[in-house]
């Protein structure tokens, strides 16, 4: 697929892919015409990396987790920059509220949406009677 559509697919403009490319967090193949190709793949993998970045991981660091996320392997972290444990650390933990809330949320409005439907049913069968 083209830069354009994977942009689509993804949400990332197609400036950011390039710079994941110049980062080395994505391979494109080149087409004889010259044209970056992608592959489906990459949907779920720039997906990823825009997730970490956003969270505040930077690329450099996003290149050592990424293979993390697809397989279970021995990691080895040679020479970690002064302070990228607490960083990890805090994302995490912000990650945690964040899904503890995303997760009370949904509930709340899934308690909501059964009351609508509760409501809805009561007032068919008044209807129906």
């Amino acid at each position: 697929m083209r830069i354009g559509e994977l942009a689509a697919k993804t949400g990332v403009p197609a400036r950011m892919l390039r710079y994941y490319e110049q980062q080395g967090l994505i391979t494109p193949h080149r087409l004889s015409n010259g044209y970056r190709d992608y592959d489906e793949y990459l949907v779920d993998r720039v997906q990823k990396i825009r997730g970490l970045v956003d969270a505040g991981i930077p690329t450099r660091i996003v290149a050592d987790i990424l293979p993390c996320l697809h397989q279970s392997r021995t990691i080895v972290v040679h020479d970690a920059e002064p302070g990228l444990r607490q960083l990890l650390v805090s994302e995490r933990d912000r990650m945690s509220e964040k899904i503890a809330f995303l997760t009370q949320n949904r509930d709340a409005i899934t308690a909501y949406i059964d009351a609508i439907d509760a409501s809805h049913d009561h007032t068919r069968e008044r209807l129906a009677s």
